[in-house]
């Protein structure tokens, strides 16, 4: 467990300051033409799944559904677990651990807020550099579309 000691204020007394993984959920958004990635407007700059981190008191599910409003313009349904990813260095600013979702996409995608522009992507054709660890992620979403191609 890793923290650093602060001192009370009020009474003086060393106290424990914890730091723990920030929560995130990214959104692999399947929309008529393919996925649906946005090109980040903050750093790191590059190409990545709509997603965000997670607000006190928001639930992962509300956020995925959030993120994908907030950056793509899209409303989603029907959202499915694809898994968790914490790996420590998956973010250079800080350790995040995300729970990506895949959702269905509908409407007219716009980029807003974090995304400086938008673009839909056939699974196979996906950019040279994605952000984070989200070229892993879409292995593993087209690993499981295999899968259940083959039922």
């Amino acid at each position: 467990m890793s923290f650093e000691v602060l001192t009370c204020p009020s009474c003086g007394a060393v106290v424990k300051k914890y730091r723990n993984p920030f929560p995130t959920v990214d959104i692999i958004i399947e929309h008529q033409d393919g996925i649906v990635l946005i090109e980040r407007k903050n750093p790191p700059y590059g190409w990545a799944l709509p997603g965000g981190f997670v607000d006190y008191g928001e639930s992962l599910e509300a956020a995925a559904i959030r993120e994908a409003r907030e950056e793509t313009s899209l409303e989603v349904s029907n959202l499915r677990l694809l898994g968790c990813y914490s790996d420590p260095g998956r973010d250079e600013r800080m350790h995040t651990i995300s729970t990506v979702y895949i959702a269905d996409g509908c409407g007219r995608p716009r980029a807003a807020d974090d995304a400086a522009s938008l673009g839909i992507f056939r699974p196979e054709k996906m950019p040279a550099t994605l952000c984070f660890d989200h070229a892993r992620i879409l292995e593993d979403y087209k690993a499981l579309s295999r899968s259940r191609s083959n039922f």
